[in-house]
C-alpha cells in the first residue's frame, strides 16, 4: 500500500518508493539522501500542521508537510525486510 510520508505517524517506518514532481525540490530531496529504496522513520510531528522530524541513514531531518506529501512510501517493503532479517 502506497502512502505519502506525511501520512505516517511517529514511530512508523517505511521505504521510499518515489518522489513525485521534479525540478529543484526533487533534486534537493535526493541530495539529502531521500532516494528510492531508503528506509525512513517518523520521529515526531509538530502540532498544527508543522514539520515532521524524520530519521534516515543515521541522521535527523525536519521537513515541511508539503514536501512530505510529494514522497511516496511503502510500509509493506519494510515489513518484508524485517521478516527477512528476523529469519536469519
Amino acid at each position: 500500500m502506497e502512502r505519502s510520508l506525511g501520512e505516517l505517524k511517529p514511530g512508523e517506518r517505511a521505504c521510499v518508493e518515489r518522489i513525485n514532481g521534479g525540478g529543484a525540490l526533487r533534486r534537493r530531496m535526493m541530495d539529502m539522501g531521500i532516494v528510492p529504496g531508503v528506509e525512513l522513520e517518523v520521529v515526531r510531528c509538530a502540532p498544527m500542521g508543522g514539520p515532521l522530524q524524520i530519521r534516515l541513514k543515521g541522521y535527523y531531518l525536519a521537513m515541511r508537510r508539503g514536501e512530505c506529501a510529494k514522497i511516496v512510501v511503502s510500509g509493506e517493503q519494510h515489513k518484508a525486510i524485517e521478516h527477512t532479517l528476523a529469519s536469519r
